[in-house]
């Protein structure tokens, strides 16, 4: 204690600069920062105007020589590539870069100006930092693909015509929030909707075959196709093709009643054959709901034995459940939880016929449910399958899923706290109309209805935050409680750029 009142505290010594005489710390140069920079400027030689290409049709920027960047204003990727352009400048003078930001600039003003901070050794050693505007200049100048767009906008080489023969649209529905989640379509040049399906049309063959392998990825899919001679220069030797891909996809759609072909159900281990398809990715998910046994085919086996589903979601029916009795304890089948039950129900339009059946929902269902299945008992089946088993008994319904209609009702007209972004399609005359307009907004809000109700379904998905969504007018009965919603927690929140994130976008080395 007594050796540490006795040291001498170190002192920094000051020197004079030998131009103006200030007192200021010893550096190399022994001059002050002011008259080092007023002898030397390290921007000097630096470029501080730049002249970029922009496309304004797709909002991409000419990376030299011939790549085109997609980038909005003030985004990270803007910054380097703002940064790249002048990168060649600063090794030549042997500068480096520490800090980079943007200043704002109006939008509509053409121009982007970056703050670089800068450093060089100058003088005898002497680190200098400083820091100088670049100002680019944007000059309209359309890409290539833009070009021949504009050019002639039905001028497409190829074209992927995406089809599905049912009587709804909710494959497609889920096959647009992949997409957009992917950017699959980023190279189409247009989409238009039909009837049955989606129209892609691409300016490159090699995009074209890039989305066909990204649909068999994502849903069992077959395709064949084919191309056209537009024309041939005979002393180039020169061909030009226009190229159709005709991509199918599988019928058989989630929640569907399936009777199996007896190959099928043989190579499946003789499940079945009256099954459920409880997923649908690039192989179909099939359940027994009566022995809760599972199995899977890919696209190769089911196109190898196609077959179409037995009722399909547009035949559901909605049921009173009076009474459940578990029969099985609880099963774990893929991630999703079955329990077997006999139930006691009745069809909500006619209380003259009970049903005494078994089902796989016994553990959501309780007495006083209500639940939608299939109606065997009503219907009146032409199937050829079915017809192939003889003697096979037919249960008097099937039910699939737990029912929240009446629950809705109560929230019916208020917004969700989520939403979801869509493609920019141009509408075929066939899908034009009224009555068509109807059944698509009907079909889109019974696809939201699922994604409620099925975590599993959105999991591949992207649903924002909805700003038109007030907490406020969330309802306060307790019934409405037990409707399925979506965790706010799973919500992405759009990207927004404002002046006031200017600072937030800066970039260091």
């Amino acid at each position: 204690m007594a050796a540490n009142m006795f040291v001498v505290p170190q002192t920094v010594g000051t020197v004079l600069c030998c131009k103006c005489g200030v007192l200021m710390a010893p550096n190399p140069a022994n001059m002050c920062v002011t008259c080092l920079r007023s002898e030397v400027d390290i921007t000097e030689g630096l470029r501080k105007h730049v002249i970029i290409m922009y496309c304004p049709e797709c909002e991409s920027y000419l990376q030299p020589p011939k790549t085109w960047m997609k980038a909005q204003l003030e985004s990270k990727e803007l910054l380097t590539f703002c940064v790249k352009r002048v990168d060649p400048d600063l090794k030549k003078f042997k500068v480096r870069l520490v800090n980079a930001e943007f200043i704002w600039t109006e939008p509509h003003s053409k121009r982007i100006k970056v703050k670089l901070k800068v450093q060089k050794e100058v003088l005898n050693g002497a680190i200098l930092e400083q820091s100088y505007v670049v100002e680019y200049v944007q000059q309209d100048h359309m890409c290539e693909s833009c070009t021949r767009y504009q050019a002639n906008p039905d001028q497409w080489v190829a074209s992927v015509q995406l089809r599905q023969r049912v009587s709804h649209r909710r494959t497609f529905f889920y096959l647009e929030q992949l997409i957009l989640k992917h950017d699959a379509a980023a190279h189409a040049i247009k989409i238009k909707q039909m009837d049955q399906g989606i129209d892609f049309f691409f300016a490159n063959r090699s995009h074209a075959m890039k989305f066909v392998e990204f649909l068999g990825k994502v849903a069992p899919t077959r395709y064949r196709n084919d191309k056209q001679l537009v024309s041939h220069d005979p002393k180039s030797n020169n061909y030009n093709y226009k190229y159709t891909f005709s991509v199918e996809i599988s019928p058989v759609c989630r929640e569907d009643l399936i009777c199996l072909p007896p190959k099928v159900a043989a190579s499946l281990g003789n499940i079945g054959p009256l099954v459920i398809c409880t997923k649908v990715t690039n192989n179909i998910a099939l359940l027994d709901p009566f022995t809760l046994r599972q199995c899977f085919l890919d696209s190769e086996q089911y196109w190898r034995h196609s077959f179409k589903s037995l009722l399909g979601s547009r035949q559901l029916v909605e049921y009173d459940v009076f009474n459940i009795e578990v029969v099985s304890p609880e099963v774990n089948i893929g991630g999703s939880k079955y329990v077997l039950a006999d139930a006691e129900v009745a069809r909500v339009t006619d209380y003259g016929k009970l049903f005494y059946i078994r089902t796989h929902l016994g553990h959501i269902l309780k007495p006083g449910d209500r639940a939608l299945g299939f109606d065997l008992y009503g219907a009146n089946s032409n199937d050829m399958e079915l017809d192939k088993y003889k003697g096979l008994v037919l249960p008097e319904a099937i039910l699939i899923k737990k029912s929240y209609e009446e629950k809705r009702q109560k929230k019916r007209g208020k917004p969700r706290p989520w939403k979801l972004k869509s493609l920019d399609m141009e509408a075929d005359e066939s899908t034009r109309g009224r009555g068509h307009e109807e059944k698509m907004n009907s079909e889109y809000e019974e696809f939201l209805r699922d994604l409620e109700e099925n975590p599993e379904l959105r999991f591949n998905l992207s649903l924002y935050r909805n700003k038109d969504y007030q907490p406020s007018e969330m309802a306060s009965v307790s019934d409405v409680d037990d409707v399925p919603s979506v965790p706010l927690e799973e919500l992405l929140a759009e990207l927004e750029l404002s002046e006031q994130e200017d600072g937030e976008d800066s970039m260091k080395e």
